[in-house]
């Protein structure tokens, strides 16, 4: 956390980093009083992200479209993959928004390698990085939601009560993925390995992840472990959420994964604020 020694004048203002300071609430305090500095790093990264691009942020719809158009010729038409009566379209793409999001916590690790350049010049919380990187997937989320009632009304779905639920269902996927890129960010500025391992990483979670397939091929038992990945109960609630209460929720895999995340949560801002003050001279 900076601080400013009362000795000095106001024209030659002294800022020490200190590294002390590791605890949670200084965190979140330190995190409040730069927020300007998320909100510019927010709309930095929107604007480069589309910038000089044909079609925009329609690459937002059409990423998950053009996934959700595969998956359905490969595993609803030729594999024919039951989906409890919801049409294979509808039942995957539903699933691919949070992944979307959650996608964006891998890419957050490698924030502060890309950001490198900044790190030695203004002092400023560097968990903002990964953060600001999070908080553009949101927007995305934002942006394909529309369209995903706009896919179940062409199948002849209407959304339910339920749907008043879809801001905690973003709450939820955005928590998961801010965990998750603090973890990326802090082990990846010690080892760089992760850089490679982040793409394997994200593959393997998304084939363990009931994206393409629904949790009950899983026999009853063993569902409870699909808990401890907690984009498996971000899955699940997002399709309560938009399909209505015939897709409910596993029970017990929607409490668990709200256990694990929370650990992960906490777990990854303590490590992250132990080898925040270093972070400018190890990367």
């Amino acid at each position: 956390m900076p601080t400013v020694p009362s000795e000095c004048a106001a024209s030659d203002v002294v800022v020490r980093i200190d590294g002390s300071a590791t605890g949670l609430r200084e965190g979140v305090r330190d995190l409040w009083r730069y927020r300007e500095v998320l909100y510019f790093l927010v709309y930095r990264d929107l604007k480069a992200r589309y910038h000089q691009t044909v079609i925009g942020s329609a690459w937002v719809l059409l990423q998950p479209m053009l996934s959700a158009a595969v998956l359905t010729v490969v595993l609803g038409l030729l594999v024919r993959v039951s989906t409890g009566g919801v049409p294979y379209p509808v039942f995957v793409y539903t699933a691919l928004i949070p992944w979307a999001l959650f996608a964006r916590g891998l890419d957050a690790g490698n924030s502060l390698v890309i950001n490198q350049a900044m790190l030695n010049k203004v002092y400023f919380p560097r968990a903002v990085l990964p953060i600001a990187a999070v908080m553009t997937g949101v927007v995305d989320v934002i942006m394909a939601l529309p369209f995903a009632l706009l896919l179940m009304a062409a199948f002849g779905f209407s959304p339910g009560p339920t749907l008043l639920a879809a801001p905690v269902a973003v709450l939820f996927a955005l928590a998961v993925s801010l965990s998750v890129s603090l973890w990326l960010a802090a082990l990846t500025v010690r080892f760089r390995d992760f850089r490679a391992a982040t793409p394997l990483l994200g593959q393997l979670l998304m084939f363990a992840t009931p994206i393409m397939w629904p949790s009950e091929l899983v026999p009853e038992r063993w569902r409870p472990l699909l808990g401890v990945n907690p984009m498996a109960g971000v899955v699940e609630l997002f399709r309560w959420t938009l399909l209505g209460p015939e897709r409910a929720p596993l029970s017990p895999v929607l409490p668990i994964s709200l256990l694990v995340t929370a650990g992960v949560a906490l777990a990854g801002f303590a490590l992250f604020r132990r080898v925040e003050h270093t972070v400018a001279d190890v990367v």
